[in-house]
């Protein structure tokens, strides 16, 4: 156990040093709101009300609302000068028998141990409680709120309940109270003997919580069943650990125009897919300009041919380029003898000029 609160118990003029733990636990089954379709947890913001925007923590204060509407808003540096004498002291008032205490005022148990050199004096106080048979009433503030507190001894150890102040105990107010109504003197024997026969020694142990039993039941054959739902795995806002490497690898892709598939289903819809895929093909840039005969054939769906045909095709082609091929020389040869005749043809014309 870890304590929640560190003081001394005032006891006349000695001071018993103690510390405080919760007696009790929660044994209750404690469930999550989550997304009834992926099973994510549902989270809350502190948003003001005025403004729209989100509190950090360390701006939250406590305002008391006056019956006018107007808010007297208090901080931590109030609520410490307040003065609190039993901030660090549960300070013995009085001394009363058990049986004067209505169970209606207690509120919360806590175990006291003895702290540090108190073992001695904690030992006196508890045994001077059982010889007398008697309980302490004391006063004690936990977590800014000073409570009644009733001191008493269970095997061996002093427990601690808080209590109500009498003004938080409500009054029954009831209509049946101020009839007159009778019961008859048989039944009400009917009754006695009823309650003699049930009588018994309180054994808290043979009582069990049939609903807590009832529910884990039924979560382990949920369990059993496979019938569970795994959460995908969200990385928390105050927390985040960023993979460098991934997140490189991700930002290359998309800036190459990746396709759609490539992203993680957290950031991209099913909804743009299409619009990725239709996307991406205008992004990539081809190494060289295609024709624009050969880039209409290369949107063309392919469609199956047979081999011969294939052969054949790739022969008709190899026998067109070889005639393309002899006929551009053929063209060449005629415009290189073309030139040289003109050549030729250029001498005699000067020297006819010269005799003349």
């Amino acid at each position: 156990m870890r304590s929640i609160w560190r003081g001394a118990v005032s006891f006349g003029l000695v001071s018993i040093g103690v510390k405080l733990y919760s007696a009790t636990e929660d044994k209750d089954i404690r469930f999550h709101q989550v997304h009834a379709v992926d099973g994510g947890r549902v989270k809350y913001k502190r948003v003001c009300s005025i403004d729209g925007e989100e509190v950090e923590y360390g701006d939250i204060a406590k305002g008391y609302e006056l019956p006018d509407g107007q808010v007297v808003i208090l901080t931590d540096a109030d609520f410490d000068e307040l003065p609190l004498s039993t901030r660090r002291e549960i300070e013995v008032l009085e001394f009363v028998d058990q049986d004067e205490i209505d169970p209606i005022m207690f509120e919360k148990t806590y175990y006291l141990e003895p702290d540090g050199p108190a073992a001695r004096p904690y030992v006196l106080l508890r045994d001077a409680l059982e010889n007398a048979g008697q309980v302490a009433i004391t006063k004690i503030a936990i977590r800014q709120r000073e409570s009644l507190a009733v001191l008493r001894v269970r095997d061996g150890v002093l427990v601690m309940h808080t209590m109500r102040w009498p003004d938080e105990i409500r009054r029954p107010d009831f209509a049946f109270l101020d009839e007159d109504i009778a019961v008859r003197p048989q039944e009400l024997k009917m009754a006695e003997a009823l309650i003699g026969s049930m009588t018994s020694e309180f054994d808290p142990g043979q009582f069990t919580d049939d609903y807590r039993e009832a529910m884990t039941a039924l979560l382990e054959a949920k369990q059993s069943g496979g019938d569970v739902q795994q959460p995908p795995e969200v990385a928390d806002d105050g927390a985040a650990v960023v993979d460098l490497m991934s997140a490189l690898r991700r930002s290359v892709e998309r800036a190459k125009g990746g396709s759609g598939a490539t992203d993680s289903a957290d950031d991209v819809d099913d909804s743009d897919d299409s619009a990725a895929e239709d996307e991406a093909p205008a992004k990539k840039a081809p190494a060289k300009r295609a024709p624009a005969k050969k880039a209409a054939a290369a949107k063309a769906p392919a469609k199956k041919t047979p081999a011969s045909k294939t052969t054949a095709s790739k022969t008709t082609a190899a026998t067109t380029t070889a005639a393309k091929t002899t006929a551009a020389k053929t063209t060449a040869a005629k415009t290189t003898a073309a030139k040289k005749s003109a050549s030729a043809d250029k001498p005699p014309a000067k020297r006819a000029r010269r005799s003349a």
